[in-house]
């Protein structure tokens, strides 16, 4: 795993990129357009093994020219690193390990919340809302990431 700044020094205008919101149930997946100007909600995966996640992430990767993987790393509120950080922490370097382009944590403070008051104000029905929560808080990880990359 690299930091967003060594990443930001290496990676280059035109590649696209994976965002991931690790949950303990479901795993919210978002993409970017090659120019890394939008993050668009992808899919939601259902958790069943670490494994799996990197099988399905190969393919998504394969099919999509991804060259860099954002991972939403869920930081507390007073910057200290709770079991939540650590247990994706450790899902991250899997990851790393197992698929050789980069990977990078990226604070993920309020995504969830930004991505349902988002979805609220675009008057999305709750039960909606609920359904596609995972994917969405994923692009909002994905879209901090691009927009500090890009500037």
């Amino acid at each position: 795993m690299i930091t967003i700044e060594e990443f930001k020094k290496k990676h280059s205008k035109k590649v696209r990129f994976v965002g991931l919101d690790l949950g303990s149930k479901r795993i919210g997946v978002s993409i970017c357009d090659e120019r890394q100007l939008i993050a668009t909600p992808f899919k939601t995966i259902s958790k069943t093994n670490t494994n799996e996640l990197i099988d399905q992430l190969r393919m998504i990767i394969n099919e999509n020219s991804v060259e860099g993987i954002i991972i939403g790393n869920p930081v507390n509120m007073d910057g200290s690193l709770g079991r939540s950080a650590q247990s994706v922490q450790d899902v991250s370097k899997n990851i790393s390990k197992s698929i050789n382009i980069p990977v990078i944590l990226w604070d993920e403070r309020l995504s969830t919340v930004g991505a349902f008051n988002l979805s609220s104000q675009l008057d999305i029905n709750v039960s909606k809302r609920v359904k596609t929560i995972d994917q969405n808080a994923a692009a909002f990880i994905l879209q901090g990431a691009i927009d500090y990359l890009n500037n």
